[in-house]
């Protein structure tokens, strides 16, 4: 099971990375995925650079406290961050989105995410006895 939360954990960090990398150099490409139409065109279009680096940090942070170990952080971390799709599909429902987008993008994102918080935050840490030098097992 830890293999399995590890590989969903870097996963759920990575993804939204890429989806930030689509967002700052294709933005209307990206755009096109989410739910919301039409897009922003003009100045207006900063909105992808905004939501771009925006989800490049969150996967960063997520990356960044696993890759050092703190499973139980990451997991808070990862909690907290499922607002972030579930407060996407409100948008997309509240603003003519498709209702299939919503809940089958950001919905089971959001579910996705806090399953993988909830699998992290009820890992026991492992910590390795501190063996004294010279010791034989």
């Amino acid at each position: 099971m830890r293999r399995f939360v590890t590989v969903l954990t870097v996963l759920l960090g990575l993804f939204p990375i890429s989806f930030g990398l689509r967002f700052l150099f294709d933005g209307h490409g990206a755009a096109a995925g989410f739910g919301i139409d039409p897009w922003p065109t003009g100045t207006a279009a900063g909105y992808f650079a905004v939501k771009g680096i925006r989800d490049i940090v969150c996967g960063l942070n997520i990356l960044v406290l696993f890759a050092l170990g703190q499973r139980r952080a990451t997991g808070i971390v990862m909690a907290l961050a499922t607002l972030i799709p579930v407060t996407d599909m409100i948008v997309v429902l509240t603003h003519g989105g498709s209702v299939a987008t919503a809940l089958g993008v950001h919905g089971l994102t959001a579910a996705v995410v806090l399953v993988d918080a909830w699998l992290l935050l009820r890992q026991r840490e492992t910590v390795a006895a501190a063996q004294p030098v010279g010791a034989h097992s």
